[in-house]
């Protein structure tokens, strides 16, 4: 594959990165065929540990394909960092925008460029306390309904082990092992032609996460549980219980 368009940022990355990753972890990636050559496309990728985005990073990095990821628009106006953030291609989000779809709008311009644009759909690290991904917000459905790029499935295990989700202290020993498999695209089209609502975005993220969901069961060699852990939900019930407990 092309490592067309990866520049002097990225592979200065590359070099500070990848030396700590490959003694931190060991690596067993899987479906790297499916990584488009060409063309632009999203990755949907399951979200578990605050050093998964390094490690499938360097996954993705080693397709020639590399992954621009979405991140808040405040981290690009930041020092190093935020020179780091342009200068790597990285994709900055307008949460503030009024307008869902002009909040994308970088990634839908990066997609319709060419690049690959890599998407955590859950938005942050997994609630679920196994660790199985949970409800995921409709950003990803929208940019993949208005390109029309394929959008290819990730499941990844084994950086959560590592440093597991919210820990402040990464487990060392035994050397954990970096586990990616990667889907073939997920079959959107009958969707291209229809309306956009919010239940049409929901249903679209329900049927890439199921994707995801289903790598990962592979991975981890068990079956996932049948609805997704939905955090809204539960806290509502924590605060339901609590106030009922409360009234006692």
């Amino acid at each position: 594959m092309s490592r067309r368009r990866v520049g002097f940022w990225y592979r200065l990355a590359a070099v500070i990165a990848k030396p700590p990753l490959i003694v931190l972890l060991k690596r067993d990636w899987q479906g790297a065929e499916h990584i488009p050559a060409d063309g632009g496309f999203i990755t949907a990728v399951n979200h578990n540990s605050h050093i998964d985005p390094f490690a499938y990073a360097h996954f993705q990095y080693n397709t020639g394909r590399v992954p621009r990821f979405l991140a808040k628009n405040g981290l690009f106006t930041s020092g190093f960092i935020g020179a780091v953030m342009r200068g790597t291609g990285q994709i900055p989000v307008y949460r503030e925008s009024t307008n869902a779809l002009s909040a994308y709008r970088a990634a839908i311009d990066a997609v319709e460029r060419g690049e690959c644009v890599a998407f955590y759909p859950e938005g942050t690290l997994t609630r679920d306390p196994a660790q199985w991904p949970m409800t995921a917000k409709t950003g990803v459905a929208r940019v993949a309904l208005q390109t029309r790029c394929p959008v290819i499935p990730v499941a990844q295990w084994g950086a959560n082990l590592l440093l597991p989700p919210y820990a402040t202290r990464p487990h060392l020993l035994p050397r954990k092992t970096h586990r990616v498999l990667v889907g073939p695209p997920v079959d959107i089209s009958r969707y291209y032609d229809a309306e956009i609502t919010p239940e049409l975005l929901r249903e679209v993220t329900e049927v890439i996460m199921a994707a995801i969901t289903e790598l990962l069961s592979e991975l981890r060699g068990e079956p996932a549980p049948p609805v997704p852990y939905d955090h809204r939900e539960a806290r509502a019930e924590q605060r339901r219980k609590a106030a009922e407990e409360g009234s006692k």
